[in-house]
């Protein structure tokens, strides 16, 4: 790969018109839930995003390539996964439409400007500090466990960062939904949509889509809740929609 690669990562495909992302299985990789989150914010023509806690990318890359022309700044946190961010964005040719920053999200709108931006994305951190056994690994910890990153600070640096009317768009664990829509209440960011996410019908939902808007009122629309597969195992049509796929491939 040219020196592309470094020792321990692989590049995998991201299903999107060829683009592919640099990863490494012992650190945080992407899943269906950054795909579902970057479908769900459906960018608009004129919006500017960013990403929050990008990881290695995926979500940035997908909506830049969802929606042509949109501008996408992704800030990570940890050095060697912003350096692979880097690298896909460069691998990918996106680097006119995809910048990544590597810094902590509550500092971003400092660097990156107050009520900067339109639209901002994030698929944080899910398991509460303390509540699980933590890997002892740096990187897959800070990916997978919110440590002192809190729903509050999250929706704070979301609300930094957005004009007013601006979107915040996440994805997160169906029990603590009520959490993390409290904290956006608090940050003048009103939940607007909500979609449940189901790995097959009739039972619980394992995350929730959330899209709140800063100086919103109030009104919660609920959506189709989302399923992903059949009773059967295969994947449901809607799967197939998101990851373009187109039905029955």
């Amino acid at each position: 790969m040219n020196g592309l690669l470094k020792d321990g990562e692989r590049l995998d495909d991201l299903q999107r018109d060829g683009m592919k992302l640099i990863q490494r299985p012992d650190v945080f990789r992407f899943g269906t839930d950054s795909v579902l989150l970057a479908d769900f914010a459906a960018p608009r023509p004129r919006d500017v995003a960013v990403d929050l806690g990008c990881g290695t990318g995926a979500i940035a890359l997908l909506m830049a390539a969802h929606r042509p022309g949109l501008r996408v700044d992704a800030v990570e946190l940890q050095p060697e996964i912003a350096d692979m961010a880097r690298r896909s964005v460069a691998y990918n040719r996106m680097e006119d439409r995809v910048r990544v920053f590597e810094m902590d999200m509550r500092d971003a709108w400092r660097t990156l400007g107050a009520g900067a931006y339109t639209l901002a994305v994030c698929n944080p951190p899910y398991g509460r500090k303390g509540a699980a056994l933590e890997s002892a690994n740096a990187a897959k910890r800070l990916a997978r466990h919110e440590g002192d990153l809190t729903p509050d600070d999250l929706a704070r640096a979301a609300a930094m960062l957005l004009k007013n009317g601006g979107r915040f768009c996440a994805v997160y664990p169906a029990p603590r939904a009520f959490e993390l829509m409290r904290a956006l209440w608090d940050n003048r960011l009103a939940p607007k949509r909500i979609r449940t996410v189901h790995g097959v019908a009739g039972r619980a939902p394992r995350f929730v889509l959330l899209d709140a808007v800063k100086s919103g009122g109030e009104g919660l629309h609920w959506l189709e809740p989302l399923v992903l597969r059949n009773e059967d195992g295969s994947f449901t049509g809607e799967w197939h929609r998101i990851y373009d796929c187109g039905e029955g491939n």
